[in-house]
């Protein structure tokens, strides 16, 4: 395990610092991560043999600057030109890349942008990832909102004109159960057209019933499609069973959900191949599923309380923005998203070339909207972030900024009849 994701083990007991190290320093005192666990649902799909064949096979170092000109010169991106565009021999070809991304964003999309804004439920957490603040083992404030106070913060967030909302927990199903999430999306429903999810994956099934109780769609962060890689960062927890997380976005679909997302988080293992594989696990579920709305975002690592020295190392800005001009060029009817995690002058850029979705006003603590939205302070008990963001607008920020980009905000344009 590499230092750069050791997490500070704060205020742990001894018993649980000797299973923190144990964990770390023994693999035969982990779980398979390629093992299901009781109850979760294991579902017939050969879209995880696809992705992964593809990914395995990938070598990007034997693309030339020829095969990157002639996917630019194709009409529709195959998957070989995909590979080409992902690939090193593709960085001197960046503003032919954006040029053509900036064609097909316009296409599809015309000059509108979509806003929403993240509401963190809770921040426990079962599984030991260590490089997310969040983590069973990092010593942060913990708190789980009531319904009361997540009736509150919603109606916050809506006063302010945000019509989109994404609610997220921390992975426990112990302190944040689906019946809790679920009646938090039924509040949501009181005041947002639409209604997103990004919690721990669940069964079909479960799908079924947040879909039910007002969820349209679902991300899941892959993180890794690095099934290795994935085996040294997930030490413990559901999490840690990768076959599982894979399949959540299909169960969601099975469920009834309208949409799902997905992505990988750059910096923790090979970032080419991760673009490969996520842009793939899109592809070949839209051939499945070509009802759904299916979205992509392109998250890097960010730094997280008690360990500040968590870098995305060499994925910098302009390996960034090749892999969101291949995601627009090879899918362009896919949305793009773009997080707080990057810098407002870099989002403000890429909505004009490939992204079509980001968010505002955020924040990825718990219970802490009101003062970010009003600017009153109050006594309220607030949970820790999950990570530091660098875009910090207001959504009235951000909707004054895109708007002066010459873009259109877009906060909703989907109609329930």
């Amino acid at each position: 395990m590499e230092d750069r994701f050791l997490v500070d083990s704060g205020h742990l007991s001894p018993a649980a610092l000797e299973q923190k190290h144990r964990l770390e320093t023994d693999p035969s005192s982990r779980k398979s991560h390629m093992e299901y666990l009781p109850g979760m649902e294991i579902i017939e799909s050969d879209v995880c043999r696809q992705v992964i064949s593809q990914m395995d096979s990938y070598d990007y170092s034997v693309y030339t600057a020829r095969e990157v000109r002639a996917a630019l010169e194709h009409e529709s991106c195959s998957v070989e030109d995909l590979k080409a565009l992902l690939s090193p021999a593709a960085e001197p070809f960046l503003e032919e890349m954006a040029q053509r991304a900036r064609v097909e964003t316009s296409k599809h999309f015309g000059n509108t942008v979509y806003l929403f804004t993240p509401l963190y439920i809770a921040n426990y957490c079962e599984n030991y990832c260590v490089y997310c603040g969040f983590n069973c083992y990092n010593n942060i404030r913990r708190m789980k909102l009531s319904l009361e106070q997540i009736e509150h913060e919603m109606k916050v967030i809506a006063d302010s004109g945000m019509e989109e909302i994404l609610i997220l927990t921390g992975e426990s199903r112990a302190k944040s159960d689906v019946q809790y999430i679920g009646e938090a999306c039924r509040l949501a429903r009181k005041y947002f057209r639409m209604v997103g999810l990004e919690i721990y994956p669940v069964n079909t099934d479960e799908y079924r019933y947040l879909h039910e109780c007002g969820a349209d769609y679902v991300t899941v962060f892959q993180e890794t499609y690095d099934a290795d890689k994935y085996e040294t960062l997930h030490l413990l927890g559901h999490k840690r069973v990768w076959p599982y997380r894979f399949d959540a976005q299909e169960r969601a679909l099975r469920g009834g959900m309208r949409g799902v997302a997905f992505s990988a988080l750059l910096g923790l293992s090979d970032f080419r191949k991760d673009a490969l594989a996520s842009a793939l696990h899109v592809y070949y579920l839209q051939r499945k599923y070509p009802h759904a709305e299916m979205s992509l975002s392109c998250p890097r690592l960010r730094p997280i309380i008690n360990n500040d020295k968590i870098d995305p190392l060499d994925v910098g800005e302009k390996q960034l923005c090749q892999i969101l001009c291949a995601y627009r060029i090879f899918l362009p009817f896919v949305g793009i998203t773009v997080s707080s995690r990057e810098s407002a002058a870099f989002r403000n850029g890429i909505v004009k070339i490939a992204a079509t979705k980001i968010s505002a006003g955020v924040s990825t603590g718990i219970g802490d909207h009101e003062s970010k939205y009003t600017g009153k302070e109050d006594d309220a008990d607030k949970g820790d972030e999950q990570f530091e963001i660098a875009d910090v607008r207001s959504f009235e920020a951000m909707y004054r900024d895109m708007s002066g980009e010459g873009l259109q905000p877009v906060l909703n344009d989907y109609v329930y009849v």
